[in-house]
């Protein structure tokens, strides 16, 4: 026979701030994380009481310093490019994560400058175009571009990369992006 569990108090406002100071001690998040963590803890075990807004918990930690929506984009968006995802990739991604818009636009000419050198990494990566065993027929090019534009990667930017031949050089793409 297996032994009950005591059942999970609800929470009070100490244990609802202790649950937000360990989530972000224990992951990098923005405010609309840490708020969508706080509501969904609140649902699953309840409140004593009238629960506080989520929102406003997390817009004081983030002014204690311990949420940096800006922060946060910046190391997303440079550990999607060193993967090789592209601009557009990284913008859906920041949306997801709660990023405001503002802090999106302030690091977009960041993403912006990374974008020849995230489609070539992801070429690499993929073995498309330049880095290709050997030439690919019509139709495999056609899935590298599409795979390059699931990536994040511009169109024209896809086709130029997989019409490449294998050995070409794709360094001349870091100018013209």
């Amino acid at each position: 026979m297996r032994p009950t569990r005591r059942p999970v108090p609800p929470l009070d406002r100490p244990a609802l701030d202790r649950l937000a100071l360990r989530y972000v001690e224990r992951f990098a998040t923005t405010r609309g994380k840490l708020a969508a963590y706080l509501t969904r803890k609140i649902r699953e075990r309840g409140y004593d009481g009238t629960p506080p807004d989520p929102t406003e918990i997390a817009e004081r930690f983030a002014e204690l310093g311990y949420v940096n929506d800006r922060l946060y984009a910046e190391s997303k968006a440079a550990a999607m490019a060193r993967r090789g995802l592209g601009a557009r990739r990284v913008g859906e991604a920041l949306r997801h994560a709660g990023v405001q818009a503002e802090d999106a636009e302030a690091i977009a000419p960041q993403v912006d400058a990374r974008v020849g050198q995230s489609a070539i990494d992801f070429a690499r990566r993929k073995r498309i175009g330049p880095f290709a065993a050997e030439p690919a027929d019509r139709a495999g090019i056609a899935k590298q571009v599409a795979a390059m534009v699931r990536a994040g990667h511009a169109p024209g930017l896809a086709w130029q990369l997989a019409r490449m031949n294998p050995g070409d050089d794709p360094d001349f793409l870091l100018d013209d992006h």
